[in-house]
């Protein structure tokens, strides 16, 4: 078995400054750190439990098969924030018929991303056994 300790994401955008920028600023994720210098520099966010690391370059769109999943505090308020930005929401927050809050945006390339309010009574949050 892998004993994993560690793991990120990694995207190589079209526009790696456009990315940076909708990522570091639009969605505010945090830096965890930056590497190498000029455009192509690769720069590394906090992703909750996680890393997104948006390095390198590609000219290729990518894949609809990937979407990232952000678990946030409150999709209504991000929905508002995120709105006034100028983000393209996708689809505006909407409960689930699995009892999530989901609501959907894409990066400047294309990607998807699924940001989810898990709700206090809804499953993922009760413990196993309790």
């Amino acid at each position: 078995m892998v004993h994993v300790l560690s793991g990120r994401i990694l995207l190589s955008p079209t526009d790696p400054e456009r990315s940076r920028a909708f990522y570091g600023e639009q969605l505010g994720l945090a830096v965890h750190r930056e590497f190498g210098t000029g455009p192509q520099r690769g720069t590394v966010y906090f992703l909750g439990g996680g890393f997104l690391e948006v390095s390198g370059q590609s000219d290729a769109a990518p894949s609809p098969a990937v979407r990232l999943w952000m678990q946030v505090e409150d999709v209504s308020a991000a929905y508002d924030e995120l709105r006034a930005k100028g983000v393209e929401i996708v689809r505006p927050p909407v409960k689930e018929p699995w009892g999530l809050i989901e609501m959907w945006i894409r990066d400047p390339d294309g990607t998807r991303i699924v940001l989810v309010k898990v709700p206090a009574d809804h499953p993922m949050r009760s413990r196993p056994g309790s």
